[in-house]
């Protein structure tokens, strides 16, 4: 008897990232042919410095649909929207790799690795913790692109896969930025445009970063224990051995000590460093300054680490092309933005929700604001940015449907946050993981199920804010 063939299971594959961003491109574009397109007036503020919207003034405007040159333009146009961040990651990658070829950040992970291969996996909490503390209060996000370069060698070296390094790094940011008792970027800009008091609330916004921090090192550690245990079950293991190869990896055994340029050099990227923090949170230091320093970095470091020109220009250049598909895939993502700005329909999709919100029960009003911020996330992908196009609207809102505006504010902090790391168009997350060599796909399916918790932790957390009306109002 002759046997049946077995028909084997096509693999689902997930689209590449550029296909989906330009499908989400393609989808607004045609939007716009439907949605009216309209505008709130902006009045200047000199509380903020800021131009705010006049929530009464919302009215239509012509249309200015999409063509079909600005469609295929839009990348490009994203592209030049996006500079700073696109430059920003050719410079960290640029910066870091140098030093990796001058040997200073093999030599002093392989120090760090000895010094932790027996309690590694206490290195997790205490980084999560730290990148949370300081985003915080500064709200840059966008440091993650800094951390990961340091953090995959050492996570590979210990065993762990460059998923841990990149969820280390993000996740803790995440935590940070979101539930922030401080942050320039969302709680302060919403608290002053809400008229709040600066940081009330802190204390409630500080337990719900206590709760949604201990279950983020829970679901991190547990996937790295799983990893080290068993390096075939991280998904990321075959991409991980080509970037064990690269990188050179790490040899616990091997006992060999920095020479004494490496350690100067080291040492002045680690001044640099740290004056660039400094710089961002007294100076008022951006993205540029940022991007000098690290310029900095891989000039100093590599030639006080004893580098010839050609040789340092040679590596930055490589690093530099080790972050190319990042660094593009941000623009790209930018794309949508400027298709919606261009046919003006963003503050018509902000006004579209104000609307919703009016209709909805009083005990979901709260979550309905949280759904909204979050909806209106993908298409505002900037905190501040965010805050500035929805608080003066959600800010009455509250007062009308009886939500505090201190929840209001929340509402914000939460809708904004939680899918800085999931959402496509959050360009730092993409050239983030872009530097781990993390596709996109994989991300999505290892941080999902921790984003789900996230999201039930807010829902709850509006709900109560709401039921104790919690203020000062």
């Amino acid at each position: 008897m002759e046997t049946m063939p077995v028909k084997q299971k096509k693999k689902i594959r997930v689209p590449h990232t550029y296909i989906i961003l330009m499908g989400i491109i393609l989808f607004v574009a045609i939007l716009t042919y439907f949605v009216p397109a309209g505008e709130y007036d902006r009045i200047f503020d000199e509380t903020t410095g800021r131009n705010l919207v006049d929530p009464s003034s919302f009215h239509y405007v012509e249309k200015n649909p999409t063509t079909l040159i600005e469609f295929f333009s839009s990348a490009v146009d994203g592209m030049v929207d996006a500079g700073y961040v696109v430059v920003l990651t050719f410079a960290v990658g640029g910066g870091f790799f140098v030093l990796e070829k001058a040997g200073i950040i093999t030599a002093a992970i392989k120090l760090l690795a000895r010094r932790l291969k027996n309690r590694g996996i206490i290195i997790i909490p205490i980084l999560m913790i730290t990148f949370a503390v300081l985003d915080c209060f500064v709200g840059m996000c966008e440091l993650t692109m800094v951390y990961v370069p340091i953090l995959l060698p050492l996570m590979l070296a210990m065993g762990y896969d460059s998923m841990t390094a990149c969820a280390t790094a993000l996740i803790g940011s995440q935590i940070g930025f979101t539930l922030a008792l401080a942050n320039p970027f969302t709680t302060i800009i919403g608290q002053k445009i809400s008229g709040l008091p600066l940081m009330s609330g802190w204390q409630f916004r500080l337990i719900l970063m206590v709760i949604y921090m201990i279950t983020a090192i829970i679901f991190v550690c547990r996937h790295a224990m799983k990893v080290q245990k068993n390096p075939l079950q991280s998904s990321m293991y075959e991409i991980d051995q080509e970037t064990k190869k690269e990188i050179k990896g790490v040899d616990l055994t091997d006992e060999t000590h920095m020479t004494l340029r490496q350690k100067l050099g080291g040492l002045a990227a680690i001044l640099i460093f740290v004056v660039m923090v400094y710089g961002v949170i007294s100076w008022g230091w951006d993205m540029p300054q940022i991007g000098g320093c690290f310029v900095a970095i891989g000039i100093l470091g590599g030639l006080i680490a004893g580098m010839h020109g050609e040789e340092l220009c040679a590596a930055f250049t490589e690093g530099c092309g080790r972050v190319l598909e990042g660094a593009l895939i941000i623009g790209v993502s930018r794309g949508i933005a400027v298709i919606m700005s261009n046919a003006m329909i963003i503050d018509t999709v902000v006004y579209f929700f104000s609307m919703i919100l009016q209709g909805v029960p009083a005990a979901l009003s709260a979550v309905g604001m949280m759904v909204t911020q979050t909806i209106l996330e993908f298409f505002i992908s900037s905190g501040s940015g965010q805050a500035v196009a929805t608080m003066p609207i959600m800010a009455p809102l509250a007062d009308m449907i009886g939500v505090t505006r201190q929840t209001a504010v929340l509402a914000l902090q939460l809708g904004d946050g939680l899918t800085n790391i999931f959402y496509p168009v959050s360009g730092y997350f993409i050239a983030t993981i872009g530097l781990a060599r993390v596709p996109y796909q994989k991300w999505v399916k290892f941080f999902l199920p921790l984003l789900l918790i996230q999201w039930v932790y807010g829902i709850g957390a509006m709900i109560i804010a709401q039921m104790i009306q919690w203020g000062p109002f």
